[in-house]
């Protein structure tokens, strides 16, 4: 996958699921966690974030729950974390295409979703506090 995407410009985007949140919560800094605890989390948002925009169902959340979970790692954000700050920190992902973009989960396996509602990726903040 790697080889044959370089620039991460198409298939080698979805090795970054988790990723938006996760490298979020690295740029606003202040959480004392290594980059697998910060993409635990990711994965976990993205999954919860996949299923407001209807593209899972519950039963897959459950399941990335779980396998992070059989980690030992935390699906939720660190104590104080603020979502405005998380919201800009996304909002300069480098895969940003048209707008907020994010790796998402959904019927037709991982892929890049481009212009995902900011009101949306809010508001899903709060299922991963």
């Amino acid at each position: 996958v790697v080889a044959a995407d370089e620039r991460e410009a198409g298939r080698r985007a979805v090795l970054n699921y988790g990723h938006t949140l996760g490298h979020a919560i690295e740029t606003t800094g202040r959480y004392d966690l290594r980059h697998g605890e910060a993409v635990a989390v990711g994965l976990v948002y993205a999954a919860e974030l996949g299923r407001a925009l209807g593209r899972i169902d519950d039963e897959r959340v459950a399941e990335h729950r779980r396998v992070v979970d059989g980690y030992g790692l935390s699906g939720s954000l660190p104590v104080g974390a603020d979502p405005d700050e998380l919201m800009v920190a996304m909002g300069r992902d480098k895969k940003a295409i048209d707008g907020l973009t994010f790796v998402l989960d959904g019927p037709a396996g991982v892929e890049v979703v481009a212009g995902v509602d900011a009101g949306v990726v809010r508001d899903t903040i709060e299922a991963v506090r």
